[in-house]
């Protein structure tokens, strides 16, 4: 791929642009259960766009130059703070996404703590890879501590006797993404403040969502800023909120809390450097496309939102408990759920590719720790038109797969399982796609089940090996 020798007409341009998207997953129109979030309200969408390409031109490095950006994030981050139990003394910063989010909540208790040479974090195994993330970057050791093998929830005790002197984290999700259930906050807050620690609470899937169902009648525990214990707290806007990607917010109780987390660097040749975020340069776009659709939806709007996605959820989840073959995993608090299967004969990832077959993307997740591979459900407002036509499909999706039966080759998967990931080349892709009856730089074929499968089985850090090759393999570019 070369530059045009001549630039192309914009409409060609444009043109381009949408054949590309044409086997992308479809982001509207609830059929996708996973990765986007949509509200079912084109206007919603198209104000988010137009506020987004207004402010593209306009950078939030320096928020004195552009003090219009200032002015929204404050806003964004009081309506946040207001609607998580935040008080007066409650700041945040505005952010790309959970992930940094999250990273500026994990980099604050680490800096917060600096007489501590080899900090640690003690965190459920149910949350979010993104925590292992900003440890991995930050030097942090992580602590993972298992859950209620029923509920899925976060158990107390266990993250009491993980705690040693070089803890300066605890982490808990309201609500967690593999089964949405909240995790204990109170006792977890109990817990902080009895060791001195900081509490992350990691509201970015459900922080927005939660206080609606609430309102709505749902039995729901504390989970936010004004559990005390609770430092910290991330909420995603392009959730729930349902603005355009790009927008997150993380929360301190105060300013104290917060100004770890902050990064500044007077000690080189240019201007001195002080961030409030991981990124320096950033576009205003995502800012003020959240504080559109913020001020758009309102909060009556929101609530509607909330009361469809509440509708669907509880309607998915009585259809799931009448499908012959598929049981619930807990009991969510959260528009997320993750179905399972007991019987010998149903293949969850061959009910995934035949939902898929169908038209409908749900996703797989895979067993862990004794935790059974599942189906998981991202359930958003949209989804209240079409879930009889999901359940319909994935009853017969059920009864397909149990045709199948399953195409799991036990000696290649026990196989697969004593492997050592350390002792493997640096081609793990091509030794262990043939396993698969793949090739190499083949593609992925369009039923998942088999790769699935020998993921599963895999070692997790084999597992981890196998996917960055893959991921080498999907980023390269295009130079013929």
């Amino acid at each position: 791929m070369t530059l045009p020798a001549v630039g192309l007409p914009h409409d060609e341009v444009l043109t381009r642009l949408a054949a590309y998207r044409s086997d992308d997953l479809p982001a509207r129109g609830g059929r996708a259960f996973a990765y986007v979030y949509d509200p079912g309200r084109p206007d919603i969408d198209a104000l988010g766009h137009e506020a987004f390409a207004s402010y593209l031109d306009v950078n939030g490095l320096d928020p004195t130059v552009f003090p219009s950006l200032l002015k929204l994030e404050n806003e964004v981050v009081g309506i946040a703070a207001r609607h998580l139990g935040g008080d007066e003394r409650t700041v945040g910063s505005f952010t790309s996404g959970g992930t940094e989010s999250i990273m500026l909540g994990v980099k604050a208790a680490r800096d917060g703590a600096k007489h501590i040479a080899q900090p640690e974090m003690v965190i459920p195994v149910t949350a979010h890879a993104a925590f292992q993330k900003a440890a991995h970057y930050l030097g942090i050791k992580v602590v993972l501590t298992d859950v209620d093998p029923k509920t899925f929830r976060a158990d107390p005790a266990a993250m009491r006797a993980a705690i040693t002197d070089n803890t300066v984290l605890l982490v808990g999700s309201a609500a967690s993404y593999a089964h949405g259930v909240i995790d204990p906050i109170e006792e977890l807050g109990a817990l902080a403040l009895e060791h001195g620690v900081r509490l992350h609470v990691d509201g970015c899937i459900g922080g927005w969502l939660l206080p609606y169902f609430r309102r709505l009648g749902a039995d729901l525990p504390p989970f936010d800023l004004s559990v005390p214990g609770v430092t910290s707290m991330s909420v995603d806007l392009h959730k729930y909120a349902y603005a355009p990607k790009g927008a997150s917010v993380v929360l301190f109780r105060d300013q104290a809390a917060r100004r770890p987390s902050y990064f500044a660097c007077a000690d080189w040749t240019g201007y001195t450097i002080v961030n409030a975020t991981v990124q320096s340069t950033k576009s205003g776009g995502p800012v003020a496309a959240a504080w559109s659709v913020l001020q758009a939806v309102g909060d009556d709007g929101y609530l509607e939102l909330a009361r469809q996605t509440l509708s669907a959820m509880h309607r998915l989840i009585d259809g799931v408990d009448r499908i012959a073959g598929l049981r619930l995993l807990g009991e969510p608090d959260m528009a997320l759920i993750a179905m399972a299967s007991d019987e010998p004969g149903v293949d969850v990832f061959a009910v995934c590719d035949e939902m898929a077959a169908r038209g409908w993307y749900v996703q797989a997740q895979l067993g862990y720790r004794g935790m059974p591979a599942s189906i998981h459900l991202t359930v958003t407002a949209s989804a209240d038109a079409v879930v009889d036509a999901m359940l319909a499909d994935l009853a017969t999706s059920v009864d397909a797969a149990r045709a199948l039966g399953s195409g799991a080759d036990p000696e290649m998967l026990a196989a697969v399982a004593a492997l050592d990931p350390d002792d493997l080349p640096d081609d793990v892709l091509g030794t262990l796609l043939p396993l698969a009856g793949l090739e190499p730089g083949a593609g992925l074929p369009e039923r998942m089940a088999g790769i699935n499968a020998l993921m599963e089985a895999m070692p997790a850090r084999l597992r981890e090996r196998l996917l960055i090759e893959f991921l080498g393999m999907l980023f390269t570019p295009e130079l013929g």
